[in-house]
């Protein structure tokens, strides 16, 4: 049994990926990967031939179970549903290292994955990210091998056309969000101009439990004007925002207190400006984020 719990724990990593990337939630996906842990007891290693692809169809399966519950449920969800942040500060302390963070798990690509339906999310991930065989997706989704081809192939070009064409570089990534910060600090509107894309979109999670707004803004007038008014309106409050710097499912962010309220700010950049904003309030989903300094 020690033998087989040290090979789970060198898969974790890739397992709660898979189940993160499926379900948006780092709680949930860590309660899919242990119930797969607790299955694997229950059947011993002696009767499977590959551990690896009999714990990710397992996890691929509990994790479709999973997002199908939570659909209905986000039905009802109070305002903009956002995925759940993977957080780490500068220094790479926990959790996020309990997830290995690449574009799978990026911001942007969770929010276009949302827009999919179950099956196809599950067979975008297993087959274009996990390199699973196409008919071992289908044993995990249940349709025939041509059927999840199809949903590949759709998920697929959403995908294409949800992500950035043209993503920043690391170094641009933070000279940019650094310029923001700056911008924002200084009240000036048309360094905010100059980078935000002319169709950005800002999103707040507060779930219902902390203020936020309800939709969407759109357009980088009304956004850069929306984002100033927040600062003159927490100045006129008397509110502190104690901001630190961290990465937010894999590129630089930010974690700040608005009064008691912890918030967490992502990025995504496509040709060098900032095409969207998300902010995640809802404390529930908060509970893993490494506090900011000071």
């Amino acid at each position: 049994m020690d033998d087989l719990a040290e090979t789970f724990e060198q898969l974790r990593p890739q397992l709660l990926r898979l189940a993160y990337g499926t379900l948006g939630s780092l709680s949930e996906a860590e309660e899919v990967v242990q119930d797969a842990w607790l299955r694997l007891q229950r059947t011993g290693a002696g009767e499977i031939d590959d551990l690896r692809a009999w714990l990710s169809t397992v996890v691929g399966r509990l994790s479709l179970d999973a997002l199908k519950t939570a659909r209905r449920q986000r039905e009802d969800y109070v305002g903009q549903w956002l995925p759940e942040p993977l957080v780490e500060d500068l220094a790479g302390e926990e959790p996020a290292d309990r997830v290995t963070l690449d574009e799978s798990v990026a911001t942007a690509m969770l929010v276009v994955l949302e827009r999919l339906s179950p099956a196809e999310r599950t067979a975008f991930l297993l087959h274009d990210v996990f390199a699973m065989p196409f008919d071992q997706v289908a044993d995990v989704v249940g349709r025939s091998p041509a059927a999840v081809r199809q949903l590949a192939a759709r998920a697929r070009r959403h995908v294409e056309q949800g992500r950035p064409r043209f993503p920043a570089s690391a170094e641009e990534h933070e000279r940019i969000v650094a310029a923001f910060a700056e911008a924002c600090g200084m009240g000036d509107l048309e360094q905010l101009l100059e980078l935000l894309d002319p169709e950005v979109v800002f999103r707040s999670d507060g779930g219902g439990r902390v203020p936020s707004a309800r939709f969407p803004l759109e357009g980088a007038e009304r956004v850069a004007r929306a984002l100033l008014a927040l600062e003159r309106r927490r100045e006129r409050a008397g509110l502190e925002l104690r901001r630190s710097p961290g990465t937010v499912n894999g590129q630089l962010g930010f974690v700040y207190y608005e009064g008691e309220n912890l918030n967490v700010l992502s990025f995504t950049i496509d040709a060098g400006r900032i095409v969207a904003l998300d902010v995640v309030r809802n404390p529930e989903k908060l509970r893993h984020v490494p506090l900011p300094v000071g």
